[in-house]
C-alpha cells in the first residue's frame, strides 16, 4: 500500500509529500517529474508535442508502474484523476489523501510561483483564478471519489498539513511515530 497525495496544483502536494517521506522514511516519487523523466522532456513540452491527451497517456503509464511498488508516497498529478482506470489503480493500491483549497487560495500561490506556470500549461485559455474555478469543480466529485481522506490546506503550513495527515492514517497503514 502506497501513500498518494491529489489534488489540483497549488494544493501542496509535491511540498506535503516530500515532508511526508522524510517524517515516515518512505521512498517518494512525484509523478509529474517522473513523467518528463521517461518521456525525456517537460509537461508543456508533452503537451505542445501530443497535446493533452497524449500527456495523460504516459500519466497512466506512470501511474500503473508506480503502483506496483509498495511503502512509497506518490505525489500524483492534478488531473490524473481524470480516468476511471487511474482512479481503480489509486483505489486499489493506495491510501488517497485529497489536499484542497480555494481556488482564490490556489490562484494566489500559482501566481507566486512564475516557475510552475512557466510548465504547466493552460487548460482551458482563461485566466487563471477562471480556470481553477472551472477545472476544479469539473474535478471535484473525482476527487471525492478517489479520496480516502481529505486536507484541507487553506491557512496551512506544508508541516501543519502534514501534522494533520499523520493524525489522521490509520495504524494499521504504518507505525506512527511522531
Amino acid at each position: 500500500m502506497n501513500l498518494a497525495l491529489i489534488g489540483y496544483r497549488g494544493t501542496g502536494k509535491s511540498h506535503v509529500a516530500r515532508l511526508l517521506a522524510h517524517k515516515l522514511a518512505w521512498p517518494l516519487v512525484d509523478a509529474d517529474i517522473y513523467v518528463e523523466k521517461q518521456a525525456g522532456k517537460s509537461i508543456a513540452e508533452i503537451f505542445a508535442d501530443s497535446g493533452e491527451p497524449g500527456f495523460r497517456d504516459l500519466e497512466s503509464n506512470a501511474l500503473n508502474e508506480l503502483t506496483q511498488r509498495s511503502g512509497h508516497v506518490l505525489s500524483l498529478g492534478g488531473g490524473v484523476i481524470l480516468r476511471e482506470e487511474n482512479r481503480s489503480q489509486i483505489a486499489k493500491h493506495c491510501f488517497t489523501i485529497w489536499l484542497t483549497a480555494s481556488p482564490e487560495e490556489i490562484t494566489r500561490r500559482l501566481s507566486r510561483e512564475g516557475a510552475t506556470q512557466a510548465s504547466r500549461p493552460s487548460l482551458t485559455g482563461r485566466s487563471i483564478l477562471e480556470e481553477v474555478a472551472e477545472v476544479l469543480a469539473q474535478r471535484l466529485p473525482l476527487y471525492e471519489q478517489c479520496a480516502d481522506l481529505t486536507i484541507d490546506t487553506q491557512a496551512k503550513s506544508p508541516k501543519e498539513v502534514m501534522q494533520a495527515i499523520l493524525a489522521q492514517l490509520p495504524s494499521s497503514l504504518v507505525k506512527k511515530e511522531q
